[in-house]
């Protein structure tokens, strides 16, 4: 039996939705030994209309983690997610580079669910020029598209399009631009570019579903296929196909906030 290994170098969500909670749940519906560079601690609170608590974890610490993970185990894939600081996305960056790490998929988190202004205002350009060239896949929500490829706020398919060619200017392999909930289409649309071709993902638009770890839930979800050996496309949409069935099986947590079913695909629709 092959071991397929799964990195993710991500911050921790509390409430278990989202960053590497997400990530770990993920791997393991997939069938893939998930394990983790903590990155941030993020913490809700409940007395203050569940307002974010953001708490970085030292660089050092973390460049041990990436130790015991890359040097000590090894990774068939790996992504990031919420990174901090400059400082700590040019440590994956370089970490990435260092080791000749295949299978990049980068989630370039920028603000916390929920929020609308940019959680670290100096992350668009370190992304832009640090992190993205390196990256197999990178996969933006239309904020982080819009940030990204300089072209602001994104609302069309066109505009998708069209941020995907710019952020793939940027030196990623491909790029995946997701509508999520915020696109006003009758379908799920995400718009993927590889530098030739544009291709156009429907899903079902699933209105009134809980979407807290989404993001994560969907680049892990193709994490977790590039480590099993699939195409990038194959990982892609297989993802798709993942994270919809987590949506349309999401619950409410709590009055504030909802995520996503994990084990959705596996306990409801596959027979």
């Amino acid at each position: 039996m092959s071991l397929n290994k799964a990195l993710t170098i991500a911050g921790s969500d509390s409430s278990g939705g989202a960053g590497i909670q997400a990530d770990l749940k993920t791997f393991q519906e997939h069938g893939v030994y998930g394990m983790t560079a903590l990155t941030v601690i993020v913490a809700m609170d409940p007395h203050n209309s569940w307002s974010h608590q953001v708490f970085p974890i030292e660089i050092e610490t973390i460049k041990s983690q990436l130790a015991t993970i890359i040097e000590g185990v090894g990774v068939d894939a790996l992504k990031t997610g919420m990174l901090p600081t400059v400082e700590i996305i040019e440590l994956a960056a370089e970490t990435i580079k260092k080791h000749q790490l295949r299978n990049v998929v980068v989630d370039p988190v920028m603000v916390c669910k929920g929020a609308d202004e940019v959680l670290y205002p100096d992350h668009a350009k370190a992304l832009q020029e640090i992190l993205t060239p390196v990256a197999t896949v990178i996969t933006p929500n239309l904020f982080e598209a819009g940030q990204l490829s300089g072209l602001g706020t994104i609302t069309t398919v066109e505009e998708m399009k069209a941020a995907a060619i710019k952020i793939h200017e940027l030196g990623a392999k491909y790029v995946l631009v997701k509508g999520g909930s915020k696109l006003k289409h009758e379908k799920a649309i995400d718009v993927l570019y590889d530098g030739e071709k544009i291709e156009i993902i429907e899903g079902e638009r699933i209105e009134g579903g809980y979407t807290h770890g989404a993001g994560c839930t969907y680049s892990a979800a193709i994490t977790a296929e590039l480590a099993k050996g699939a195409s990038v496309k194959e990982a892609i949409y297989s993802a798709k196909k993942f994270i919809t069935a987590a949506i349309r099986h999401s619950f409410a947590l709590n009055e504030y906030v909802g995520p996503t079913n994990h084990a959705g695909l596996r306990l409801f629709e596959v027979k």
